[in-house]
């Protein structure tokens, strides 16, 4: 509902509940929605793929999961640093969404069977690349996604107390 209300109309984009995969496609033709599809009907999920959405610019939108590779699980160690480097910041947007909403927010290397992860490390870059944008403020689109959450979940006034108490976690 908040993501149709900010974002419908404007961007002709809508979030989908349900996909066995997460996955972004573009609108197929003039009047028709670009999906943003996120997994079965997880909460996680869905701020996860807002969170990609929210940081792709115009180019990239109009490319299917923005023109991104994805390499499944059993990733070799140069394809993890890739993966990392991809990911730093939409789980800093995911992260600042979780808070916002209430929400549990787990880290993901996405990665379980492969090599080359560094866990700690991941996550003080995570953790930096949020409190960038703490500091120096968000991608517009995600700045907007971030305070309708802020006022839907009466979460506004505690918000920073809350991200400075859970963010070393």
């Amino acid at each position: 509902m908040l993501f149709h209300d900010l974002f419908r109309d404007k961007y002709r984009t809508q979030l989908v509940k349900g996909g066995s995969e997460p996955e972004y496609t573009p609108a197929a033709g003039p009047g028709q929605l670009a999906r943003v599809v996120f997994t079965h009907d997880f909460y996680a999920s869905a701020l996860h793929e807002v969170s990609h959405w929210c940081i792709a610019g115009a180019r990239r939108r109009g490319l299917t999961d923005y023109g991104y590779w994805y390499c499944p699980d059993g990733r070799t160690p140069a394809q993890q640093v890739a993966f990392e480097a991809a990911e730093i910041r939409p789980q800093a947007l995911e992260w600042l969404f979780s808070v916002a909403a209430g929400s549990a927010f787990h880290i993901s290397l996405d990665n379980l069977d492969g090599e080359g992860s560094d866990e700690p490390e991941f996550r003080r870059k995570v953790t930096a690349q949020a409190n960038a944008y703490l500091g120096n403020g968000m991608p517009e689109r995600a700045g907007m996604f971030h305070q309708a959450l802020l006022t839907f979940y009466g979460r506004r006034a505690c918000f920073l107390d809350l991200w400075n108490a859970g963010a070393h976690h």
